[in-house]
């Protein structure tokens, strides 16, 4: 009855048909101003049912009130959290704060920290009443799993679906667009924007984003115009991202102290918890600093994005104090690099720069130091990790720093050992090996035969060479065969013979080193061919190493026979790549030109090479462009023997031009520097043939005896050995 009341109000709260569109979109506009918010949880169900049932315009009303009441929810923590600290009597007493303790005893701060903990708990209930209405957060609780959907924006996906069927395009593109930049892998979202975009009737600005932070795009035009060197354009830009960040982590930091955020923590301690009131006391104590810390980090995320931008506070400061300079204003410049070495004390280009702000303003200026702002922040986190190492030292308690800045004599030396061997677990991560010189690999690659085509300067790039000469003609002609025939055995890996996944237009066969050594195990192709796939592979490895890091060991972590093939009939007036811009170990964001290292990208590959087959076909040249995925800064032509090298980041994104006529057949490989992420088929793959290798020299040894021997072998030897090789090649079957 509840539910059918609160549907009744709401359709009442819609516009009646025939009124023109709000001139807002859909965003966390409120549908009942004034109204106190009803349960987030239960709003989104019956919004969900509405839609569910075909109801449009209720799902729009019940999924917008949803997001209206998690907002207030919210908003109403953060002000009455401020307001109740900034009352008269909301400081602790004296004798908390360190002053000598009374006569009264050794406890007597007790009774005065629980009573001020109880003054603000009434503050913080009534506050609560006052803006939500009777039973205040507590009636208004949201789960963790609400709180993820509400994370992952998945009710802008209802409603641009609802507004859709409602015909109002502009708000569907918005709340489209609104869930598309935090979930920029959904495929149908894709396929849906794509669609908006080519109808007439939508407005551009419509395709806007609705609930990410506005200092994301302060942040962003700021860097622009300073790389555009309009420094004094670029300012108040820096500025406003700086503040809507710092003004970002308050706001995050307030819902640290709500219930339901330290919900799924007190679960995972629950078992190990001792129930007292002290540990529960410091228990959820420590839980809400760790959730303050992890705040600067929630500030740096994008939306959409798994990993922040690192040095994000301090990274912003720096560009400050060069838009300052640019301008001439030497006092705000040293303002900023001051506040700069709060952080990094031993930075050099600081302190360089600090040298040459003084000179330039000559006699000391009193009163100018680092940011007020930067020095609270700075002073407050440091508190807060202090007491965060202490508790991990003496309460065994976790805690993940998540700042490259803290001081190495902030934490305590018992801890310091464990923390560093931590880090240098994957010190290659941070620190890369610098390649050798170039009479190194020159060297190098002259023993195998090879000989460099382009480097890296010649490419327009970095880290990107190609090579010639790897496979002769001959070795090219075994893998098209070795290609050709595993196709027509219909064993294409991971694709089925389908059309390409990057192109309609084009076909994809791909061949694991596995498959070829299950085919040729089958008689399906053949053994020489399987054999030399994995000996180019060994062969591609082994020069990517000597050219790129010949300090540190390569393993493959996937190879790939690849072929791509023109559909006939339908390659006129062809608009798309075989293969579209992207990088190997990242995502790539042509907007920003950012190159995000987190899935569904493959992370942990670290080099990439193309080993081209054939050339007798038309289009399928492989490029290299710049973050924008736009501009082409490379070209490379396909040939037999030919090894395209690369580093698999953000440096190097490139793409496949159009096969539009005839067969294109490479080898793909991609490397790592982690050995868990090696490639295990290759090495089964090996085995696999080494294992024939050794059953036929058996068959040939036996062969032998018995022309010497012409004493008949035991049947029960016989039998056994039959059925061996008959499991053996039942296995092989069923695996293909």
């Amino acid at each position: 009855m509840l539910r059918l009341l609160r549907l009744l109000l709401l359709l009442l709260l819609l516009p009646p048909p025939g009124s023109p569109e709000p001139s807002e979109p859909p965003g966390l506009a409120s549908l009942s101003p004034g109204a106190p918010p009803q349960a987030p949880d239960l709003l989104y169900a019956d919004g969900l049912r509405a839609y569910s049932a075909g109801a449009w315009a209720p799902a729009v009303a019940l999924l917008r009130e949803a997001l209206r009441s998690l907002e207030v929810l919210g908003r109403t923590r953060r002000d009455c959290g401020a307001s109740c600290a900034a009352e008269p009597d909301a400081a602790l007493p004296a004798q908390l704060l360190g002053a000598p303790q009374s006569a009264s005893g050794p406890r007597a701060w007790e009774p005065l920290l629980l009573r001020a903990t109880l003054r603000r708990a009434e503050c913080l209930t009534q506050c609560a009443a006052r803006r939500l209405g009777p039973g205040g957060a507590a009636r208004l609780r949201v789960g963790s799993a609400l709180r993820d959907v509400f994370r992952r924006r998945e009710p802008y996906n209802y409603l641009q679906r609802a507004y859709y069927q409602l015909k109002k395009l502009d708000l569907a593109a918005s709340a489209a667009h609104t869930f598309f930049v935090a979930n920029p892998t959904h495929l149908q979202m894709r396929e849906d924007m794509a669609k908006y975009r080519r109808m007439s009737g939508i407005r551009p600005q419509s395709f806007q984003d609705l609930v990410t932070p506005p200092y994301w795009a302060a942040y962003d035009s700021g860097l622009e115009l300073l790389g555009q060197q309009e420094a004094a354009l670029a300012l108040p830009r820096l500025e406003e991202a700086l503040q809507g960040s710092l003004a970002h982590v308050e706001s995050c930091r307030a819902g640290c102290e709500g219930p339901e955020e330290q919900q799924p923590a007190e679960e995972e301690e629950e078992e190990g918890s001792q129930g007292g009131l002290y540990e529960a006391i410091a228990g959820h104590w420590i839980r809400v600093l760790q959730c303050r810390q992890h705040c600067v980090a929630d500030t740096a995320t994008r939306p959409g994005r798994s990993f922040p931008v690192p040095d994000f506070i301090p990274s912003q400061l720096r560009r400050l104090q060069e838009a300052y300079a640019q301008v001439g204003n030497v006092s705000k410049a040293m303002e900023n690099v001051l506040s700069v070495l709060l952080f990094y004390p031993e930075d050099e280009a600081a302190k360089k720069a600090l040298s040459q702000y003084q000179t330039e303003l000559g006699e000391p200026r009193p009163g100018l130091g680092p940011r007020e702002d930067i020095q609270r922040f700075i002073l407050r986190s440091l508190g807060e990790k202090r007491q965060l190492y202490y508790a991990m030292e003496h309460l065994g308690t976790g805690f993940k720093d998540p700042d490259s800045w803290t001081p190495a004599a902030l934490i305590p030396e018992a801890l310091r050992e464990k923390l560093r061997e931590d880090q240098e677990k994957r010190s290659w991560d941070q620190e890369p090996p610098q390649p050798k010189s170039l009479p190194y690999w020159k060297d190098v690659l002259l023993l195998e035969g090879v000989t460099l085509t382009q480097d890296a300067q010649q490419l327009n790039g970095s880290d990107r060479a190609v090579l010639d000469g790897l496979l002769t003609p001959a070795e090219c002609g075994v893998l098209l065969q070795l290609a050709k025939d595993a196709a027509e055995a219909g064993a294409r890996s991971g694709y089925r013979g389908r059309r390409s996944p990057h192109s309609p237009h084009e076909r994809f066969e791909g061949l694991t080193v596995l498959k070829a050594a299950q085919l040729a195990r089958a008689g399906t192709v053949s053994k020489p061919g399987a054999k030399l796939l994995l000996e180019v592979s060994e062969r591609v490895r082994t020069l990517t190493q000597a050219y790129f890091s010949p300090e540190r060991p390569l393993h493959l972590s996937f190879t790939h026979l690849v072929c791509r093939s023109a559909i006939e009939g339908e390659q006129e007036q062809r608009m798309d790549l075989s293969h579209p811009v992207h990088a190997d170990n990242c995502v790539l964001d042509p907007d920003t030109g950012d190159c995000w290292r987190e899935p569904p990208a493959y992370t942990y590959r670290d080099y990439s090479g193309l080993l081209y087959l054939n050339d007798d076909f038309k289009g399928g040249d492989l490029f290299f462009t710049q973050p924008n995925a736009l501009t082409v800064t490379a070209q490379v032509r396909p040939r037999c023997g030919r090894l395209v090298a690369f580093s698999s980041g953000g440096e190097n994104p490139h793409g496949v031009w159009a096969v539009t006529r005839g067969r294109r057949c490479a080898l793909a490989l991609w490397h790592t520097w982690a050995p868990e992420h090696r490639e295990l088929e290759w090495t089964e793959a090996k085995e696999l043939l080494q294992e024939e290798e050794e059953e036929e020299e058996e068959e040939e040894e036996e062969g032998e005896t018995l022309s010497r021997d012409p004493s008949p072998e035991p049947p029960s030897h016989k039998l056994q050995r039959a059925q061996d090789k008959a499991g053996k090649l039942l296995r092989v079957r069923e695996e293909l």
